[in-house]
C-alpha cells in the first residue's frame, strides 16, 4: 500500500434532492438543477454502515458453517446538521409541512412558521450525494432513493449547539444500483500488461 493512496476526507458535503434528480456522472461535474447543500454539520458525524444478512448451514461434523448466503442487503446514512432550516427539518423527520403564519394586529407582530411532521404511511424519499475532497482527490457517494426511517433524538442543551439528526436509509430497486460511487483515485485504475 502507498501512503498515497490513503484518503483523509478534509471536506465533505451533502446534497439531497427529489427522488429522480438527475445524478451527477462523475466526481466533479457540477451539481444540476434539483439538488440542494444541506449546509454545516459536525465534523465527526458523517458515518456510512453497510449490513448485509446471511443464512448459513451447519453440520454436526464441522465447528464452523459449512455454507453461508447472503439474504438481504442495507445501509445507511446519518450525518448531525447544523443548520435550521424548513428543508433540513423536513429531511430529518421524513417530510412533513412548513406553514407561513401571519398575525394580524397594529402594529403588526413578525410571521412565524408551524412545522407539522409527516402522518404514518406519508414519509418522503430523497436523493441523496456525498460528497468528499482532499485536494484534487474527490469521491462521491450517489444514493438514488433514501428514506428517514428511525426516531430522532435531539439534545436540547443550553451549553452547546443542537443539531439535526439525519439518518438514513438507503431503499433499493431492481431498476437501478442502491448505491455506487465516483471517484478519481489513481489507486483505482486496472492493473497495466498481463
Amino acid at each position: 500500500m502507498a501512503a498515497t493512496d490513503q484518503f483523509v476526507p478534509v471536506l465533505a458535503r451533502v446534497w439531497l434532492g427529489p427522488v429522480g434528480t438527475t445524478a451527477p456522472a462523475g466526481p466533479t461535474i457540477a451539481m444540476g438543477a434539483g439538488w440542494r447543500d444541506v449546509g454545516h454539520f459536525t465534523p465527526d458525524s458523517l458515518n456510512w454502515e453497510t449490513s448485509p444478512e446471511f443464512e448459513e448451514a451447519s453440520s454436526h461434523q464441522s465447528d464452523y458453517p459449512i455454507a453461508s448466503w447472503q439474504t438481504k442487503d442495507g445501509a445507511t446514512l446519518e450525518v448531525d446538521l447544523y443548520e435550521w432550516t424548513a428543508d433540513n427539518f423536513k429531511a430529518v423527520f421524513g417530510g412533513g409541512t412548513v406553514t407561513k403564519i401571519t398575525p394580524s394586529g397594529d402594529p403588526a407582530p413578525p410571521p412565524y412558521y408551524k412545522f407539522v411532521p409527516p402522518k404514518v404511511g406519508g414519509r418522503d424519499e430523497v436523493a441523496v450525494v456525498v460528497e468528499l475532497i482532499n485536494g484534487s482527490r474527490h469521491l462521491r457517494r450517489i444514493i438514488p432513493r433514501a428514506q428517514q426511517v428511525e426516531g430522532v433524538t435531539q439534545s436540547l442543551n443550553k451549553a452547546e449547539s443542537s443539531v439535526l439528526p439525519l439518518r438514513l436509509k438507503v431503499l433499493g430497486s431492481d431498476l437501478a444500483d442502491a448505491w455506487y460511487d465516483y471517484n478519481d483515485f489513481a489507486s483505482f485504475a486496472p492493473p497495466v500488461g498481463p
